[in-house]
């Protein structure tokens, strides 16, 4: 698998994400590994889409949300091989404070072992 983050990649479908937030649906799962917090549901599509979240609630500058929605994209890049099947995920980041990289990617690759 190539280690890319290609557009096809990213989750863009407000129905798909709506669907995955919607807390009537028993079908999606919740995985917590801190840093995130993972809400996903299988796919019906060949490949896994993914969405990342950093609430602007926890970090008012755009500076900090953009560094954090960037590690943790760079920790999914270098580890989705962990994924065995196609999923709808969603990252959603919980921590209070700007974590380092190294404690992301150990979060989104024991998120990752979970799904």
């Amino acid at each position: 698998m190539k280690k890319t983050f290609s557009k096809n990649e990213r989750l863009c479908s407000t129905k798909v994400i709506n669907s995955l937030f919607d807390r009537k649906n028993s079908a999606n799962e919740g995985v917590f590994a801190y840093p995130i917090r993972v809400v996903c549901k299988p796919s019906e599509e060949t490949n896994t889409q993914v969405l990342f979240s950093v609430p602007k609630r926890q970090f008012k500058h755009a500076v900090d949300r953009n560094l954090i929605r960037r590690r943790m994209k760079e920790a999914y890049r270098l580890n989705k091989e962990l994924l065995a099947k196609p999923y709808y995920i969603s990252f959603i980041y919980v921590s209070k404070v700007i974590e380092s990289y190294a404690a992301i990617e150990k979060g989104m690759k024991n998120s990752l072992k979970k799904l």
